[in-house]
């Protein structure tokens, strides 16, 4: 008998599409208040799912969805952090 294997879904914040986890980029706020994109998924503290494309990252950068989610102010270097992240990424959400 096969069993399938759970897919954790997360739904991004900018345009609320439903992908499996590993597919959307996690952004934390970690306790000592300070930004990070979580890679593997593990880091605690409050975080928030973006796909990663461009027009979603523009989208909640200038939206404000980001600061809202993860009640802290964005800085230049989180929001170049995830420019570089996303450049990569094709510009479809």
């Amino acid at each position: 008998m096969n069993r399938v294997r759970h897919v954790p879904l997360r739904q991004c914040i900018s345009c609320r599409t439903q992908r499996p986890k590993q597919e959307l980029l996690r952004v934390v706020r970690t306790p000592e208040n300070s930004l990070l994109v979580d890679t593997k998924g593990k880091v605690s503290g409050r975080g928030a799912y973006l796909c990663p494309s461009r027009p979603c990252l523009e989208r909640a950068i200038k939206a404000k969805l980001l600061q809202r989610h993860l009640e802290i102010e964005l800085t230049p270097e989180v929001v170049t952090l995830l420019e570089e992240v996303t450049k990569s990424a094709p510009g479809e959400a």
